[in-house]
């Protein structure tokens, strides 16, 4: 049987969809497992063993629409569920399933601050549940993530004393009101029993600059390394603090424990870490008012004070 898994993006997203992927590889027999997403995310599968096709675009997906077709899938399993995966679908004419967004219930999340709407289920468990139709079962083995020896860091090139152990400590992240604070960061950073790894994309080199001014035993790795080399540092890490990111995410893949701080995004919108190692928390203001307040992300806090993520007690993380 030979089937197509869609997710276009993003980091995260994608990588949250690696427990299907294995489930359909090693559950069902003579499976052939591709995978079709963008040409930025291709690092985040590109040496997953279970796919033996990954394919990908620059801009969409119809840049590679014959070679989809030529491929004669036997069922797809959309785990993006948007128009441009229902197009997909349609021009593919094969059975498929869907799984399913919360939308609504998000929406009333958001809007009228009710999570009772919203199921206590992982995404995770809902991109499964798109997989069930042809049999396959969760093997409850948590996320997977792959890098290659070409990927490794020498973390002692960073400083010779991280060999003895250091933290990796994301602020990076795809919207402002989700990404630590200034403040936060300076915080953890000054009270932290470790040396403390800053990891992020170039655009993150200058906050992190201000960080390093502003702390001792703290070193800026962000936009020095590709993500694969930043996923092989937190995978030596002896633990990660980071928001809600993709890094979060292959944290969880490699078994961390994390510490997670959630500003404008709510645990229960499910995507908080699957199955991460012990001791790991969730960090958040509950009962604010305003919060959630988007179930994204904004450029800047909608009411100005940024509570949720200036007002997270951070004690719990530099006592560890």
């Amino acid at each position: 049987m030979k089937i197509l898994i869609i997710r276009f993006s993003s980091i995260g997203d994608v990588v949250l969809t690696t427990p299907v992927i294995r489930c359909c590889k090693q559950q069902l027999k003579n499976s052939e497992i591709h995978f079709v997403t963008k040409a930025s995310f291709k690092s985040t599968l590109e040496h997953n063993p279970n796919l033996d096709k990954l394919i990908t675009f620059e801009k969409d997906f119809t840049e590679v629409l014959p070679q989809l077709k030529k491929e004669n899938y036997d069922f797809v399993i959309d785990l993006h569920n948007n128009l441009r995966s229902t197009r997909l679908k349609l021009a593919l004419g094969k059975k498929s399933s869907t799984f399913k967004k919360l939308n609504v219930k998000k929406w009333l999340a958001v809007n009228l601050k009710s999570k009772t709407a919203l199921p206590d289920v992982h995404i995770v468990q809902r991109y499964l549940e798109a997989a069930a139709a042809l049999g396959v079962k969760d093997d409850c083995k948590g996320l997977d993530y792959f890098i290659s020896d070409k990927d490794s860091v020498d973390v002692s090139s960073i400083d010779p004393n991280l060999k003895n152990g250091f933290v990796s400590l994301v602020v990076g992240g795809s919207y402002y009101t989700k990404k630590i604070p200034l403040n936060k960061l300076i915080e953890i950073c000054n009270n932290s029993k470790l040396p403390i790894v800053l990891l992020g994309g170039k655009e993150d080199h200058s906050l992190a600059e201000q960080v390093i001014s502003k702390t001792k035993n703290t070193f800026n790795v962000c936009g020095k390394f590709t993500l694969n080399q930043s996923s092989f540092v937190i995978r030596n890490s002896s633990f990660v603090i980071t928001s809600d990111t993709g890094l979060m995410h292959i944290a969880a893949a490699f078994g961390k424990k994390i510490f997670s701080l959630w500003g404008n995004t709510i645990p229960e919108f499910g995507m908080y870490p699957y199955k991460p190692g012990e001791g790991s928390k969730i960090l958040e203001v509950k009962n604010l008012k305003c919060r959630p307040c988007s179930k994204l992300g904004y450029s800047k806090c909608p009411k100005g004070h940024f509570k949720c993520m200036n007002e997270i007690e951070v004690h719990e993380i530099v006592g560890s």
